[in-house]
């Protein structure tokens, strides 16, 4: 029997040896694959034999990197390896999503590996008990798992050097597996084409994003202000809903994430993955020695590399409200994806891109950086797939249901969608120009954009429009001739009319383009004033025939078209 253990051991070692002489790129090869699943369970339940810790831990971790690289393995470099078949065929969602992943060197089916998660918890569990680990009795849940290794840590350092050292083994690899294991459950819920090729449509990635839904409120800007700072106020130093990184320790406890459960029917699973995933990552780091060994891991194991990972941190950062770790984090992700080859898949990069954008759009508004947040979202622009029917009233619906918490610091997970995301970046717009308009100082230009941007999700906005109108009263005038270009609000055309009336205040509006210019060049007679008011009252006439257009369009050729003054209005 000993004789037996020791060939098995020498024949675990052997596989181990020539992967590293094959220089094997990945740990999902034949020699460790056949190690891992065939040779290694022998060597590790036999009990006539007492193997050394170190060596126990060697295989762990080897099991650990092959499983985790096994399950995580991206469909871009599965198609590497399958060049013998035809490009068109990958593009075949049936044909790709049924397709077998092939080891090199083995047979299809000796490829296949049966609940690879459950098998690496089993070795974690067999190495545990040889290792003489505290071990729990019968199968616990991954929250049991953390909920055992934080009491551990709590009294970590009464332990003697060998109990020491054993312990930090335990906690570091169970915490570990329950860390990769939910960080890939929640990435494989929310982008699942990354890991099974082009799916059914009903599988929608979505993307995290701060929930900018209150972007109607009321806004409250400090009167206290001097004039001389009214400046820095507009470039958006001033907060409407979010906070920066300075009290991120705060902010990334306990934070709110909105979900529609008809984008994501196992939403409760999700986000319970997601929090898991979190509180292991924060314990591995919580103390030096987990740190360190942690970190040893990883970088052995190239973590850095894994594209799945990345997407992982970086939403855990923005929930953190870590917005400035978040952008260097989906700088990261770019450099990332763009070392991989060129997915098959039809659009999957573009995909990407965009939901990079939208989050680096989410992070600089957080930060007040609100010029940034407008250049990403007006690239953004350039992705939308019209027409989009503007159905957002009823979009918004499920999350008023559910939030009793404080409303600026929800998060929101949505469907990367044209449908879903356009209406999501005017929000973000409207919240970047809200300030600049309700400022002491007048920016008629920023006044103009927040009118336009208001007509979505009509009357949501209602309140918000008439602080506007009031704004007009009180200046006594009004300039913005890009009013009948996108305008088509009946109730704001109303409005507008009114105000040019006796009753309404005699408000000077100059809506027309070019209408400051034709009244400075020419002596003011009646007739020119006239001649004024009737372009007007044409204009209006028009206008009101505009308003079965599809807003949606309406709004995105505001984007594509006023791209330069939008900037320039928040230079």
């Amino acid at each position: 029997m000993i004789n037996c253990i020791l060939k098995q051991v020498g024949l675990g070692e052997a596989l181990l040896e020539a992967e590293t002489i094959e220089e094997q790129e990945s740990p999902v090869n034949c020699f460790r694959k056949l190690f891992v699943c065939d040779v290694l369970p022998l060597i590790i339940n036999n009990h006539d034999v007492r193997l050394p810790a170190n060596l126990l831990y060697k295989y762990l971790n080897k099991a650990a990197e092959f499983y985790i690289n096994y399950v995580t393995r991206s469909t871009q470099i599965e198609s590497q390896h399958q060049g013998a078949q035809e490009a068109s065929d990958l593009m075949s969602p049936s044909k790709r999503s049924s397709q077998k992943y092939i080891i090199e060197g083995l047979t299809e089916k000796s490829s296949q590996i049966v609940d690879p998660w459950e098998r690496l918890f089993k070795i974690l569990n067999v190495v545990g008990m040889r290792c003489e680990w505290q071990m729990d009795k019968g199968r616990r849940s991954y929250g049991d798992i953390l909920h055992r290794m934080k009491d551990l840590c709590r009294y970590m350092n009464n332990f003697d050097n060998e109990a020491h050292a054993k312990y930090k083994n335990q906690v570091v690899y169970s915490t570990m597996l329950v860390f990769f294991k939910n960080a890939f459950q929640y990435v494989n819920s929310i982008q699942p084409s990354l890991f099974q090729g082009p799916n059914a449509p009903s599988q929608v990635p979505l993307v995290l994003l701060e929930d900018v839904s209150n972007v109607y409120g009321d806004i409250e800007i400090d009167r206290n202000k001097h004039i001389h700072k009214k400046r820095k106020l507009a470039e958006g130093r001033e907060k409407t809903m979010s906070s920066d990184d300075e009290d991120c320790s705060a902010k990334g406890r306990n934070r709110h994430i909105v979900v529609n459960k008809a984008e994501l029917a196992n939403s409760i699973e999700v986000l319970e993955s997601f929090k898991l995933a979190r509180e292991s990552w924060e314990l591995l780091y919580s103390l030096e020695f987990l740190d360190k060994e942690f970190t040893r891991i990883c970088l052995a194991w190239k973590t850095d590399t894994w594209l799945w990972l990345r997407i992982f941190l970086t939403d855990m950062i923005i929930y953190q409200g870590q917005y400035k770790k978040a952008i260097a984090s989906l700088h990261h992700l770019a450099a990332l994806q763009g070392s991989l080859p060129q997915p098959q898949i039809t659009g999957q990069g573009t995909l990407e891109h965009q939901r990079a954008l939208i989050q680096l759009a989410t992070c600089h508004f957080a930060l007040g950086e609100y010029r940034m947040t407008c250049e990403k979202v007006l690239d953004l622009m350039c992705y939308m797939v019209l027409p989009i029917q503007d159905g957002g009233k009823s979009q918004e619906e499920p999350s008023k249901i559910k939030p009793k918490f404080r409303k600026g610091s929800d998060l929101k997970l949505l469907p990367c969608t044209s449908k879903a995301i356009m209406p999501f970046c005017l929000h973000l717009m409207l919240a970047c120009f809200k300030l600049r308009a309700f400022a002491d100082s007048r920016d008629d230009m920023a006044l103009g954009h927040v009118i336009v941007l208001l007509q979505q999700e009509w009357p949501r906005g209602e309140n918000l429009f008439l602080k506007a109108v009031s704004k007009i009263c009180q200046q006594g005038n009004f300039q913005y001739e890009n009013f009948f270009n996108y305008v088509t609000n009946i109730d704001m055309l109303e409005e507008f009319a009114y105000l040019r009336t006796q009753e309404g205040g005699k408000i000077h509006l100059e809506l027309l383009p070019n209408q400051g210019m034709l009244i400075k060049h020419h002596t003011v007679t009646r007739g020119i004033t006239k001649g004024v008011k009737e372009d007007f009252r044409l204009a209006m006439e028009r206008q009101v025939s505009r308003c079965g257009e599809n807003l949606m369009v309406v709004l995105h050729r505001f984007c594509i078209n006023e791209k330069i003054l939008l900037l320039q209005t928040l230079a």
